[in-house]
């Protein structure tokens, strides 16, 4: 069977704090032995979904909205 990650991080949450610490460990260390490519994928990855956050940020906003905030800081 094979676990999703939202089921494994419910079971993680599960453990004593030691034990939590010990595989948070242990996940970071495994992120630091990726190779430079499977580095730049994941940084791909990570700016294509920030870009759609902010692009469905921007869709979600009333033009006045917008025009409000830039005054706020303007001012």
């Amino acid at each position: 069977m094979t676990m999703k990650a939202e089921e494994i991080e419910t079971e993680a949450l599960k453990l004593t704090p030691r034990s939590r610490a010990h595989l948070a460990e242990q996940l970071l260390h495994s992120l630091e032995t990726l190779s430079d490519e499977e580095n730049e994928a994941l940084w791909v990855e990570e700016a294509q979904r920030r870009d759609g956050e902010l692009d469905k940020q921007e869709a979600d906003r009333l033009a006045e909205d917008v025009f409000r905030d830039a005054r706020t800081r303007l001012s």
